[in-house]
């Protein structure tokens, strides 16, 4: 017999609850607040499942700078066609873009840092 299972990212940060609320409206989920304040679960019904935890000592990713790696990063998936206003979105809602290229045409990918500096892309579906 399976064993149901899911899978929940959780980013590191500094508050919670303000990168809760940008991942929530950029992705149209809503915030959960855990027990207290350090930690949040972000949930919609497409399958968002993600979860900001605060790390007291958090020190945000230096990527795409050579000082670190990336360890990790947020893929988001929208049609082509609304790739513009996902990335106004984005931007309206705290994200710096890291990556001025332009990458129209069949792979378009376009790279961000949330407010906390964590890396995450909008890339076409």
């Amino acid at each position: 017999m399976a064993v149901n299972k899911s899978l929940v990212l959780v980013l590191d940060c500094a508050d919670p609850m303000e990168l809760a609320e940008f991942y929530a409206r950029l992705l149209g989920a809503e915030s959960r607040p855990g027990q207290g304040n350090d930690f949040v679960e972000v949930v919609g019904e497409s399958g968002v499942h993600l979860a900001i935890r605060r790390d007291l000592g958090y020190a945000p990713p230096s990527w795409p700078r050579p000082d670190d790696s990336q360890q990790a990063h947020v893929l988001i998936r929208v049609e082509r066609v609304d790739m513009d206003a996902a990335e106004r979105e984005a931007i309206g809602l705290g994200a710096t873009p890291v990556e001025a290229r332009n990458n129209g045409g069949l792979h378009d990918t376009r790279h961000y840092a949330d407010p906390a500096g964590h890396g995450f892309a909008l890339t076409a579906a």
